[in-house]
């Protein structure tokens, strides 16, 4: 059930539109919010919140990082990062995780949330979407077969 589960939220989340069309250099500017909790790029360590180095296809609450329980069980229950759930947590992070430690607001802006992704997406140069969702689609069909 749980590889199911997995499989099922990998299938729903490569099925909505990609939000990396920002502008990575806007990003940038806008990631200085970010900044005060999070590092990315060469040397990066968590702080109080954790690098965002390869956060792209990351299950959710897997890095070595003390995170809340909250995100840890939506991890569990099948959370990857991908674009999509990325801007939606940017979008109010408290609303989309209920219990998460993280005290920021959100980005109300969908160009901003749009302009993050893009910066952050260079830093995990290894996502493959596609190779994703073939992944969670022979997932999907051997927990039918079962």
């Amino acid at each position: 059930m749980k590889k199911l589960t997995l499989a099922l939220a990998a299938l729903m989340a490569f099925s909505a539109p990609a939000f990396a069309e920002g502008d990575v250099e806007s990003g940038e500017k806008v990631f200085k919010k970010c900044k005060a909790c999070h590092m990315v790029g060469e040397g990066a360590k968590s702080r109080v919140g954790p690098a965002l180095n390869d956060i792209f296809g990351m299950v959710a609450g897997t890095q070595d990082f003390k995170y809340s329980k909250a995100l840890v069980a939506k991890g569990e229950e099948g959370l990857v990062w991908t674009e999509e759930t990325v801007g939606e947590y940017l979008e109010k992070p408290r609303a989309y995780i209920k219990g998460t430690k993280m005290s920021f607001a959100g980005l109300k802006k969908e160009e901003d949330r749009e302009d993050v992704i893009a910066y952050l997406m260079q830093f995990s140069p290894d996502y493959d979407p596609e190779a994703m969702q073939e992944g969670a689609d022979e997932e999907a069909e051997e927990a039918e077969s079962q």
